[in-house]
């Protein structure tokens, strides 16, 4: 492949120093016991049940017709939506309009592996999950035969990377007008073994995905999006093994945390339709004044052309 000489170009395929440390070589019995101390708080001093802060902000890119941020503490992820086109390369007619969703990592997001400038199978995946959440909360038959582009950009990545692409790309849906049957809100939950932990970091992502030694041990992540004012579920990805109690009280867990984040998404919404009508006023001030001073400027000129 011709390489790039306006940047630095690594090798293709690299692995992080990191990952020969000390850390990465300790069992799966002494990564389970480092997530939890004495006091029964994970590293971050959060507990069990309790999510992290989330910071949310709209106009982000300027050239989209709507954007927003989300950050999750060390999680943080951007999303642009963009006008209604027609749908490319369709020969039918589609009653239903389509959304086409587009997830990358930056090559600097994760710490255990650097990503590739090209998409990968998690790239693709994600952006596959992304789609599928969406579609349920849009009014696609109000657009037939066109598709909205969604772009998720994730900067950093340090856990619940899916939720928080999900939060922001319902953000960047309603702030670009698009219509939709409710507000939509995801959150994900790591299972090991008989402990839940709400909006998981990367660290407990990863023990939540090695399979423990001794078998029929719930382990994994349960991602869930929700369309809470509706009671709707639209979308559900469970990866892992786990039993069936142990994935209703997850979905019981995740649906009064998707609830919480309501308030606030709306916040966030209401306080930019606030600063869109202060822009308009000021706007509408700037034009009457340049038109007053104008109209000045014209009756000047008619006195000096009456004058002479």
């Amino acid at each position: 492949m011709p390489l790039d000489f306006r940047r630095f170009n690594g090798p293709e395929d690299s692995v992080s120093y990191t990952r020969f440390t000390q850390d990465f070589l300790k069992s799966y019995d002494e990564l389970h016991n480092e997530l939890i101390n004495k006091s029964n708080l994970r590293k971050d001093g959060r507990a069990l049940d309790e999510a992290r802060s989330m910071f949310a902000r709209t106009d982000m890119i300027s050239q989209a017709k709507g954007s927003a941020y989300v950050e999750l503490k060390k999680t943080k992820v951007v999303c642009s939506v963009f006008d209604p086109r027609e749908i490319p390369h369709q020969n039918e007619f589609s009653q239903l309009g389509q959304i086409f969703c587009e997830v990358k990592f930056a090559p600097f997001s994760c710490s255990r592996q650097r990503r590739p400038a090209a998409p990968d199978a998690e790239d693709k995946s994600l952006s596959v999950a992304l789609r599928q959440a969406l579609e349920p909360a849009v009014c696609r038959h109000l657009f037939p035969n066109y598709q909205i582009d969604v772009f998720v950009y994730i900067i950093e990545h340090d856990g619940a990377c899916l939720a928080a692409a999900i939060n922001a790309a319902g953000l960047a849906l309603a702030d670009a007008a698009v219509p939709m049957y409710d507000i939509i809100t995801a959150s994900s939950i790591a299972i090991i073994g008989d402990k839940m932990f709400v909006d998981p970091t990367e660290e407990e992502e990863h023990v939540a995905m090695i399979s423990p030694d001794s078998e029929n041990v719930n382990h994994g992540i349960i991602t869930m999006s929700m369309l809470s004012e509706l009671k709707q579920v639209s979308d559900f990805i469970q990866i892992g093994s786990m039993d069936t109690d142990c994935v209703i009280k997850a979905m019981d867990i995740l649906e009064k945390e998707c609830a919480k984040l309501i308030p606030n998404i709306q916040q966030v919404l209401v306080m930019n339709v606030v600063q869109n009508i202060e822009q308009q006023k000021k706007l509408e001030e700037e034009a009457k004044e340049r038109e007053a001073a104008l109209n000045a400027k014209l009756e000047e000129w008619k006195t000096l052309l009456n004058a002479g």
